[in-house]
C-alpha cells in the first residue's frame, strides 16, 4: 500500500466522515419525535455527504497511485466514527440525543476540513481547493442546523421530567 502524505490522509478522513455522516444522518431520522422540518434537514444532510464523498473519491483519484490508499483510510475513519456513534446512540436514544450526536459529529468534520484547507495552502492542489471551496460552507451550515436542531429539540423538553 502507498505511502499517504499528511495532505492524502487528511483528505481520507474527510471522504471517511461524508461516508460516516451518510449512516448517523439515516440512524437519526429513525429515532422517535423527528418532526417533519428536522427530517427533510438530515435529507439534505444525508444528500450533501454523498455529493461530498463522491467529490472527494474524484479528488482521490487524482493522486496517482494513492487512491486505494486514500480509499483505505477513508473506510477506517468510516468505521471509527460508526462505532462512536453506535457507543453514543443506544435503544434508549431520542431524537435529542441524535441530533446532540450529530452536533458533535459536525463540529469535527467542519475541523477536518479546514484543516484540509490549511494544508493545502502549501500543497497547492488544484483538486482539494475546489473540494474545500465547495464543502467547508456546506459543513459549516450543516453544524449550524444541527445546532438548531438539538435547541429546537431541548426547548420542547421538560426539564423536571426525570430521564
Amino acid at each position: 500500500m502507498a505511502e499517504l502524505t499528511n495532505l492524502e490522509t487528511k483528505l481520507g478522513e474527510v471522504l471517511g466522515l461524508a461516508m460516516a455522516a451518510q449512516g448517523a444522518t439515516e440512524k437519526v431520522k429513525g429515532l422517535d419525535e423527528i418532526d417533519g422540518d428536522l427530517t427533510k434537514t438530515l435529507e439534505r444532510m444525508h444528500n450533501e455527504a454523498k455529493q461530498a464523498e463522491e467529490r472527494a473519491t474524484d479528488v482521490a483519484g487524482s493522486f496517482e497511485g494513492k487512491k486505494t490508499a486514500i480509499l483505505e483510510e477513508a473506510r477506517e475513519v468510516k468505521k471509527k466514527a460508526t462505532e462512536m456513534m453506535q457507543d453514543y446512540l443506544d435503544s434508549d436514544s431520542d431524537a435529542l440525543d441524535g441530533f446532540e450526536f450529530l452536533t458533535m459529529a459536525e463540529a469535527g468534520e467542519v475541523g477536518h476540513w479546514e484543516i484540509l484547507k490549511t494544508l493545502n495552502e502549501r500543497a497547492r492542489d488544484s483538486g482539494v481547493q475546489e473540494l474545500v471551496e465547495w464543502g467547508i460552507p456546506i459543513q459549516q451550515r450543516h453544524l449550524e442546523q444541527v445546532r438548531q436542531g438539538s435547541l429546537k429539540l431541548a426547548a420542547e423538553e421538560d426539564p423536571n421530567e426525570t430521564s
